[in-house]
């Protein structure tokens, strides 16, 4: 595990586009299509931002997302919304964008064609970007959920799940532990005190995102601002 501490979030942004787009020119140099997996929410915006300014091949780069909630594609919600808009822009427009949504299907009768999906994709991913949420979730592996055992399952043989948490309003799809450490690298990237907090007490209460952390297939890369 590697930790990255910065002292503005603008700077943090910077550093972590920038080692993502070092890590996809490398692959891209080796292989002739390279996949990353990301995930929404306020955090990540500026780092999206700041990655699709970068000078990659991108239309040979599989970009997918780690988690999606089951709202339409164009909802402010939509993680998918967010790539479109914050990543998808420019040279970076170029990239092909594989969405965790299928509006005509709930979750569950959406995870064949998501399995079939993720198995089209070059692997190891190059990077997956998670973020965490307050309560100590990751991707939508959230506490006190029905199936939370087997979305953290790392011998599994499943890529994509549904879930559906009592404590979020949205059904979920989400990329299961399994599929997560599938990865070159994962870098897991926050802002905050509080969240710092609930990160450092994670392993203790064994809240999800305990599971990335104490896991030793995949070399992990905290990234932290105030």
């Amino acid at each position: 595990m590697r930790k990255h501490d910065f002292s503005h979030r603008v700077e943090l942004d910077q550093a972590l586009a920038r080692t993502v787009a070092a890590a996809l020119r490398v692959d891209l140099a080796q292989q002739p299509r390279v996949s990353l997996a990301l995930s929404g929410g306020s955090t990540p915006r500026g780092m999206l931002q700041q990655l699709s300014r970068h000078d990659l091949d991108w239309q040979r780069v599989d970009i997918t997302l780690v988690d999606e909630r089951w709202v339409a594609p164009d909802s402010p919600e939509a993680n998918e919304h967010l790539l479109r808009e914050c990543l998808l822009q420019g040279p970076a427009a170029a990239a092909q964008l594989y969405p965790l949504l299928r509006p005509q299907h709930s979750p569950e009768s959406a995870l064949p064609a998501l399995e079939a999906m993720l198995a089209g994709l070059p692997r190891p991913f190059t990077a997956v970007v998670l973020g965490m949420g307050a309560d100590g979730h990751t991707a939508s592996w959230f506490p006190g959920a029905d199936n939370l055992a087997s979305l953290l399952d790392a011998e599994s043989q499943q890529r994509v799940a549904a879930t559906r948490p009592a404590s979020v309003p949205q059904a979920r799809v989400t990329l299961t532990l399994a599929a997560v450490l599938d990865s070159r690298n994962i870098h897991l990237h926050l802002t905050g005190t509080d969240k710092r907090t609930v990160l450092d007490d994670a392993t203790e209460l064994k809240l999800p995102v305990a599971q990335v952390l104490q896991q030793t297939h995949t070399p992990l890369h905290i990234w932290w601002s105030p």
